[in-house]
């Protein structure tokens, strides 16, 4: 069993800094983003077509580095959350959390009794397989899995202070692209409707203590969250890394010309 590191960062005032991986999932990527030095990794089932035979072979090249496994699941029910991290997850984040009876949920299938409702198995990776003390597998996935809600709706701002009063999460994570649709401006991502949710997030998280982060594009923007009270963010990802790189280098190479 491993500790989070992205617990260990929060617990001690510390950001964390978050890397999506959505597109190579083979381990040799996620060991080398782990030993660069970054704290987690982001990996994106909601929107892709590959499924949970992917998470095991992802967790163990993140044990091998140190680093923690955040799976974003896909809400199909109990088995999403447990699954994810009997294979190897650390980390937990839904999408698309409405309401505190919605966030109550969650922390029933991520949380063994008496703080929720999971089920026990005990022969996964999160349990060493099996080599693990049961009663201490338990004691430690409650107090080392972090689990991640997703504010991206206006009806789960406008519900944010009941959402965030809920036990037993830990982190509140904008979802700016989704946000600025709900609020009927597309992309707009200054507009003075999403800065007002972002302070109401920002404020219920500190009322309740939880922490909140949001994704970020650049190392400015980054630091506009931590000075927000933000403490976790988005360092990149892997799909963007290859499309930008490719234009770039294809860019680049136009400067080549045949000499007459």
């Amino acid at each position: 069993m491993v500790k989070s590191r992205v617990l260990q960062k929060l617990r001690t005032g510390e950001f964390v800094q978050a890397v999506g991986v959505s597109r190579v999932t083979d381990p040799w990527l996620i060991e080398v983003i782990g030993k660069t030095g970054f704290d987690v990794i982001w990996f994106d089932l909601e929107h892709r077509s590959f499924g949970y035979d992917k998470i095991d072979p992802v967790s163990l090249a993140c044990r091998a580095t140190g680093i923690d496994l955040m799976v974003r699941i896909r809400k199909h029910g109990y088995d999403s959350p447990m699954r994810a991290l009997e294979f190897g997850a650390n980390g937990i984040m839904v999408p698309h959390c409405r309401s505190a009876a919605e966030a109550r949920q969650w922390v029933e299938w991520v949380r063994f009794p008496p703080a929720g409702r999971r089920g026990l198995d005990g022969a996964g990776a999160d349990a060493d397989w099996g080599l693990a003390d049961a009663r201490e597998h338990i004691r430690h996935a409650n107090e080392e899995v972090f689990l991640v809600l997703q504010i991206e709706d206006r009806e789960a701002v406008e519900a944010i202070d009941e959402i965030a009063a809920v036990p037993g999460f830990d982190v509140l994570f904008v979802g700016p692209g989704d946000l600025t649709l709900s609020y009927g401006v597309p992309l707009e991502f200054n507009h003075p409707l999403i800065e007002e949710a972002y302070d109401r997030v920002a404020n219920a998280a500190a009322k309740h203590g939880k922490w909140w982060g949001t994704t970020s594009g650049s190392p400015e923007a980054a630091q506009q969250v931590v000075d927000r009270g933000g403490r976790m963010f988005t360092a990149g990802g892997d799909h963007g890394w290859l499309i930008g790189g490719l234009k770039r280098s294809f860019e680049a190479f136009q400067a080549v010309k045949i000499r007459k």
